[in-house]
């Protein structure tokens, strides 16, 4: 096929609100370097990386979660230096997006042209040399260098990750994030057959992935959502759902469970984080890898001592693992939920979409 020389691609300018997010339709085409790949892109998921960066809420001088007004006008308190998940500073413009399905249509010189044509997704993880999860050594998709939002991509081949699948584009770019953050989040506090688990968010796009992840590993669900999701969250396996805006929601995760939960799984933090840790039995697990409703929390010191807790955070994945998890994917055990789609121009539309959290699953752009 004839690669253009320019491309359509969505833009962010700078940190702050909506209109950061810029669309161009003569966007240079990425060239592939040696040891990369590029990737004609069929779809590219949202997810909270690409909120949370556009606004520099990553900043620890931003103390509120994603807010309606934070989320679309950005924060004015937030520092430039510390606007990525790692808090240092990114370069713009640039083109966010980690959740990339495509099909490669052409290589770098030091990759077989044998790939050209292969269904792919991407991992949104480049590891650098060195001890795989520190942060120098770990560079994001779409944050760190130029992600998805764009008809090409440019990405080291070994990102690429060749997939068997008849799922749609759309579909498979519900997975990369998600995935690899579920994945995470799960193996950190590694849930055992029977255990009850607790998944706060658990209708958005990684709480219905780990939902999925946990009862694979034989564990019961308790999820935390609203009365209108619950019906979904019912059919995807879970063993009870809690209103999330409950008054008294340790006693209600208590009683669906039976007593004390073992495991609780946490990607909203905020005023929720007091009452997944109350409801924990002793020496319970639980892991987080996100806190959109807010990062600061009250917590009383002795309750994680006198029940001697474990406490873990899930962000940097181990090398592999997405490509492990992949299988899953294709062997039909885990199931895309898309909820909606947008065309690249609108990507701020489906931003606020995507905020507005009334979906169930992820949603996507797609190119086509």
């Amino acid at each position: 096929m004839t690669i253009p020389n320019t491309m359509r691609a969505v833009v962010l300018t700078g940190h702050g609100g909506l209109d950061k997010l810029v669309y161009r339709e003569d966007w240079p085409t990425p060239q592939p370097k040696p040891d990369e790949v590029l990737v004609k892109i069929g779809a590219c998921g949202l997810n909270n990386t690409d909120i949370n960066t556009r606004t520099a809420w990553y900043s620890k001088t931003v103390r509120d979660g994603i807010t309606d007004k934070g989320g679309k006008g950005g924060y004015a308190e937030a520092e430039a230096a510390q606007g990525s998940w790692s808090n240092t500073e990114i370069t713009f413009p640039r083109i966010q997006g980690a959740d990339v399905a495509g099909h490669i249509v052409a290589v770098g010189a030091e990759i077989d042209t044998t790939r050209i044509g292969e269904r792919v997704i991407v991992d949104p993880w480049l590891h650098g040399h060195g001890e795989w999860h520190l942060a120098e050594n770990a560079c994001y998709f779409g944050s760190e260098c130029d992600g998805g939002f764009a008809d090409y991509v440019a990405i080291r081949a070994s990102n690429a990750i060749p997939i068997q699948s008849d799922l749609t584009y759309a579909e498979l770019a519900t997975f990369p994030t998600v995935l690899t953050t579920a994945e995470h989040l799960v193996w950190r506090a590694n849930p055992q057959p029977g255990e009850w688990v607790v998944i706060a968010g658990a209708s958005g796009g990684v709480g219905t992935t780990v939902i999925q992840l946990c009862l694979l590993r034989g564990a019961r669900i308790v999820a935390i959502s609203t009365p209108e999701k619950a019906e979904n969250l019912f059919a995807l396996g879970c063993a009870a759902v809690v209103d999330r805006n409950s008054t008294s929601l340790e006693n209600d995760i208590r009683d669906a469970a039976g007593g004390p939960v073992d495991v609780a799984l946490d990607v909203v933090g905020g005023i929720l984080f007091a009452s997944l840790n109350g409801a924990l039995r002793q020496r319970g697990r639980y892991s987080t890898s996100g806190a959109i409703a807010g990062p600061m929390v009250e917590f009383d010191l002795r309750h994680l001592i006198y029940k001697d807790l474990q406490f873990t955070g899930a962000t940097i994945t181990p090398p592999g693992l997405f490509a492990r998890a992949c299988r899953l994917i294709e062997t039909g055990q885990l199931s895309p939920l898309l909820a909606a789609t947008f065309p690249l121009k609108d990507l701020a539309r489906a931003q606020e979409a995507f905020m507005a959290k009334t979906h169930v699953g992820n949603i996507v752009v797609a190119m086509e």
